[in-house]
């Protein structure tokens, strides 16, 4: 791939875990990447996750036939997609980015403990408030799953409990006064 002269090369620089985790609000059980091993900024990423046994969703995605969930594959897709924006966001710790859309997702071949899926996201079209993202996940150079998603940017506040209306009850034990 060739570069245009103003245009800068892809970002080659291996974002580790940490990294991730100041990017991206998920942890573990939820986070389903490991690394980015490219980036370009506003157009596309690569993210590698590593599959392992250890996973908990192997012990019911299936008893003796571990299989990762392929929506847990677009998730992936997505928190990588998540990454690359984000590191366009001074203020992402107010920030979360939520899935408002999946569309043409296939699933071509499992994934199973010791794969290594490689996520390689494209930016289609990138609004200030929402992004359009198309998501390949390999594993040995075959696609194991495919998929375009949208996110939307919202603002991520601590959920506000609400004041009971005078004369309800209590929960046990609390003071209504």
């Amino acid at each position: 791939m060739s570069n245009h002269p103003n245009q800068p090369a892809a970002d080659t620089r291996i974002v580790d875990i940490n990294e991730i985790m100041s990017l991206l609000p998920h942890r573990y059980p939820f986070l389903f990447i490991d690394r980015l091993i490219e980036m370009e900024r506003m157009k596309r990423v690569v993210a590698i996750k590593n599959v392992t046994i250890n996973e908990p969703f192997f012990a019911g995605h299936f008893p003796n036939f571990p299989i990762m969930p392929g929506v847990l594959i677009i998730e992936a897709i997505a928190q990588a997609g998540a990454a690359l924006l984000l590191t366009e966001v001074p203020d992402r710790a107010s920030k979360l980015m939520v899935f408002t859309s999946i569309d043409d997702a296939r699933f071509r071949r499992p994934v199973v403990p010791g794969d290594q899926l490689r996520i390689e996201v494209t930016v289609l079209n990138w609004r200030t408030s929402a992004v359009k993202m198309r998501g390949i996940a390999t594993v040995d150079g075959k696609v194991a799953c495919e998929a375009t998603v949208m996110c939307a940017m919202t603002n991520r506040k601590p959920a506000e409990p609400k004041a009971a209306p005078a004369g309800t009850a209590t929960p046990a034990g609390a003071s209504a006064e």
